[in-house]
């Protein structure tokens, strides 16, 4: 026969890991929601960064060439024109 002893002891341990268990996991699901919410700022802001080059690399692109698509500008040339678009393509 198991004394009233034995069982407070048991259920006790039973509790305290029960409820160790659910502080444990909250501490490592709150971490890891840490580490999720860093990893979508970095990858949002490697994201700004990449469209940034690119805006910047196509600015540089079309401010080399003095080709003017303005087709009411008195400097226009159809010529130019066509042949930047022939050689971007």
């Amino acid at each position: 026969m198991v004394s009233s002893t034995v069982n407070v002891v048991r259920y006790s341990a039973l509790l305290s890991g029960v409820v160790y268990g659910w502080y444990h996991r909250r501490t490592l699901q709150s971490e890891a929601d840490k580490q999720k919410l860093e990893h979508a700022a970095q990858h949002q802001e490697k994201l700004i960064a990449e469209a940034k080059a690119a805006w910047k690399r196509k600015q540089e692109a079309a401010s080399d060439s003095d080709v003017v698509t303005d087709p009411e500008d008195p400097r226009f040339d159809l010529e130019k024109l066509i042949a930047k678009w022939e050689k971007s393509s």
